[in-house]
C-alpha cells in the first residue's frame, strides 16, 4: 500500500469533508469522482501475484485505489488501472480494473487515516482502511499453492534442483496443501531413486506412502509403511504411529508403537504412546498397563502428566 494519512483535526469527516456518492471535485477532467482513500496523489496498491479480491479476481500489478462512501454502512472499493493521477481529479471509470462492495464498520476513533491488515489465514488477509470511527474492510486472497509450487518448478531448474531435501519439500506442501497429487509423487520418487542425489530414507518414503494413500492406492502405501518403519528411530517410529491413528489406521499405529516398546522397552514416552493408542482403540486393560509401566519408568515431566491425565480419564470411565 502506497498513500498519504490526513489527520482528522476536529473535523466532520463522512458526507462532509468526504461526500456520500460520487461528485464533481471542481478540479482536473473528472465530472464524477470517488474519493480518492487519502490525500495528495493516487493511493495505490500492488499485488505481486493474481488475487482475488472480495472472491473476485484481479490480476497481479500496481492499482489505484479509490472508494465511493455511501450513505450508512455501505461503500464501493474501486481499483483503477490509473496509477499515475492526482487524487481522484482524473478519475475515468473506464480505468476501472475492479469494483468491489464492502460493508463498513464503526471502531475507535483513528485520528490518522491508516491501512491495515486486520485478519491473516494462510491464503488470505483482510485489508482495511481505517480514519476517524469507520473502517473499510476488504478480504484479498491468492492461490497459494499454486504461487508456492510454481516457484518450486522454476527454481528447481537451479541449484535448488540439486537437493534432494527440496523435493521432498516440494512434494510435502503439494501433498498437504492440495497440490497435483501426481507430479507430487513423481517429485518424491525422484528424492528416492531418481538422481544422483537420490536416497532411500524413513522419511521420503512415508511421505510417498502418505501421498498413495491419498491417491487411493492402499497396498503399496501399506508395503511403504513397513518398509520405512524398518528404518525408522525411535522418533520417527512414534511418529509414525501417531500419524496412523490420526488416519484412523489403527491396525498399523499399534504394530508401530508396539515394535517401539520392543526395540525400547526401557523408555517411558513409548510405553505412554502404546497406551494411549490402546486408549483409543477401547482396550482399557492394556491401556492402564501401560501407562502405569510409562509411571514406573520415571518419565519426564511432561511424558508423566499425560499419562496421568490418560489413567485418570479410564478411572472416570
Amino acid at each position: 500500500m502506497n498513500y498519504s494519512r490526513p489527520s482528522v483535526k476536529g473535523r466532520e469527516v463522512w458526507g462532509k469533508l468526504v461526500p456520500y456518492g460520487m461528485t464533481n471535485p471542481g478540479f482536473g477532467t473528472a465530472s464524477e469522482a470517488p474519493w480518492r482513500a487519502g490525500a495528495d496523489e493516487n493511493t495505490t496498491i500492488s499485488f505481486s501475484h493474481d488475487a482475488k479480491i472480495e472472491g473476485k479476481e484481479i490480476p497481479a500489478g500496481t492499482y489505484g485505489l479509490h472508494i465511493i462512501v455511501k450513505d450508512g454502512d455501505n461503500a464501493t472499493i474501486i481499483f483503477s488501472k490509473d496509477i499515475s493521477s492526482w487524487g481522484s481529479f482524473f478519475y475515468d471509470e473506464n480505468n476501472d480494473a475492479l469494483r468491489v462492495d464492502v460493508t463498513t464498520k464503526e471502531v475507535p476513533h483513528k485520528e490518522l487515516l491508516t491501512f491495515e491488515f486486520v485478519q491473516l489465514t494462510p491464503t488470505s488477509t483482510t485489508a482495511a482502511l481505517v480514519w476517524e470511527k469507520k473502517e473499510f474492510p476488504f478480504t484479498i486472497s491468492f492461490d497459494v499453492t499454486d504461487i508456492v509450487l510454481s516457484d518450486f518448478r522454476e527454481k528447481s531448474k537451479g541449484q535448488l534442483g540439486f537437493s534432494r531435501q527440496n523435493w521432498e519439500q516440494a512434494a510435502r506442501f503439494s501433498a498437504n496443501n492440495y497440490g497435483d497429487l501426481e507430479e507430487a509423487l513423481g517429485w518424491v520418487d525422484g528424492a528416492i531413486s531418481g538422481n544422483f542425489y537420490s536416497q532411500k530414507t524413513f522419511n521420503n518414503l512415508a511421505l510417498k506412502a502418505q501421498i498413495l494413500r491419498k491417491m487411493g492406492n492402499t497396498d503399496e502405501y501399506a508395503a511403504l509403511m513397513e518398509e520405512a518403519a524398518q528404518m525408522a528411530n525411535m522418533n520417527q517410529l512414534n511418529t509414525l504411529g501417531y500419524q496412523m491413528l490420526n488416519a484412523q489406521d489403527y491396525e498399523s499405529a499399534l504394530k508401530f508403537f508396539k515394535l517401539n516398546v520392543k526395540n525400547n522397552p526401557e523408555n517411558a514416552n513409548v510405553h505412554d504412546s502404546l497406551g494411549e493408542c490402546y486408549k483409543i482403540m477401547g482396550d482399557k486393560k492394556n491401556a492402564v498397563k501401560y501407562l502405569k509401566k510409562s509411571l514406573a519408568l520415571d518419565p519426564p515431566a511432561n511424558v508423566r502428566a499425560n499419562s496421568e491425565k490418560l489413567l485418570a480419564e479410564l478411572e472416570a470411565m
